[in-house]
């Protein structure tokens, strides 16, 4: 009987390339055996990558916890597993193991103009150069990330405001911070501070994204625009 020759992934509907697939739908959408086939790259002579690790989920019963029990020489046992595609299996079962076991990092709630000055003294103490440095906040005021956007000066024009849209909007951030030093110890907003606010919150207002507050921070105290209803 006439057994075509298999299809390489090449020649598969890009929707389901493990890879394309991934990066259209996201991980979740992924069965184990496509997953690991993305961590291996090839099959055999006989088998698509796929099929080659739809056997080795097969032989676990498609569990990840039995596939993270065999050793490297029975993973080697499948055609077209050497050594280096088996450690690279375990060594993503280890890290899925030890990503279970690792507690979720919580980052604070960000609720007034002091949490603020908190977060960023570490960062911000002893700076002799100006910098200006962005919270990105999910809806529950938590801390997402945190960046620096300007560093020696600043104005509406030396700071990206479309890297902070950018990154607020990558991130998810429902809402923003700025904050930025003033090495003089001055704490009283400049025409270019408030020319960065205004810039800030009309671009963030468009995405639909809040500018909660633009602190300027000095060793001594900070000025809060929230705090004095400039916002």
């Amino acid at each position: 009987m006439y057994k075509p020759d298999k299809l390489n992934l090449k020649q598969w509907a890009i929707e389901d390339r493990p890879r394309e697939k991934m990066k259209q739908k996201g991980a979740s959408a992924l069965t184990n055996a496509e997953l690991l086939a993305i961590l291996i790259h090839t099959g055999n002579t006989e088998d698509s990558v796929v099929a080659l690790t739809q056997k080795v989920m097969a032989s676990c019963r498609n569990s990840l916890s039995e596939l993270g029990k065999l050793s490297v020489g029975e993973l080697c046992s499948f055609k077209g597993i050497g050594e280096a595609k088996a450690i690279t299996i375990l060594a993503a079962c280890e890290l899925g193991r030890r990503r279970k076991e690792e507690k979720p990092m919580r980052k604070p709630v960000i609720r007034t103009s002091r949490d603020i000055y908190d977060w960023f003294y570490p960062v911000m103490a002893d700076k002799q150069v100006e910098e200006c440095h962005v919270l990105l906040l999910n809806q529950a005021g938590r801390v997402i990330d945190s960046m620096l956007v300007s560093q020696g000066g600043l104005t509406s024009a030396s700071v990206d405001v479309r890297l902070i849209v950018r990154e607020a909007i990558v991130h998810r951030a429902t809402a923003v911070v700025l904050c930025h030093n003033h090495p003089s110890g001055n704490l009283i907003p400049s025409r270019q501070d408030d020319g960065l606010t205004t810039a800030v919150r009309q671009a963030c207002y468009t995405m639909d994204i809040s500018l909660l507050d633009h602190v300027i921070f000095t060793d001594g105290g900070y000025y809060s625009y929230a705090d004095h209803g400039r916002l």
